[in-house]
């Protein structure tokens, strides 16, 4: 029996993660995604890896257009920044955005949805 109500049933979570994957609720995904408090949008940034290299200013828009108010990037096993051109469309978007290691992202994921805020995390796995 629940004793409480829980108000994040129908909210994307990060369940797990490693350098490959990252877990979804139950659900596995192996390639550069975006996650929000109600979508899964894989395939983002196909170009891109980890090490930022491929990543493009209209990937980055992309991830603007999610309607979040903070942009979190996961950049594989350690922490990358890219370019400051890069960075035009969400500072025009008004945007928050930080880039951290993959697992940091995910865990200040977790806790931002969790808080309700309207976030999301774009994940740049290592080819």
């Amino acid at each position: 029996m629940k004793l409480y109500q829980d108000k994040n049933a129908n909210t994307n979570i990060i369940t797990a993660y490693a350098d490959d994957h990252v877990m979804v609720g139950k659900e596995r995904h192996e390639g550069n995604l975006l996650v929000s408090a109600g979508q899964v949008v894989t395939g983002w940034a196909p170009a891109a890896a980890g090490d930022l290299s491929g990543l493009t200013t209209s990937d980055l828009a992309a991830a603007a257009e999610s309607g979040a108010e903070i942009l979190l990037v996961g950049t594989g096993r350690r922490q990358r920044f890219p370019a400051p051109e890069l960075l035009r469309p969400l500072i025009e978007a008004r945007i928050g955005f930080e880039f951290m290691d993959l697992a940091a992202a995910c865990r200040t994921y977790n806790i931002l949805v969790g808080e309700g805020r309207a976030v999301t995390l774009a994940l740049l796995y290592e080819r």
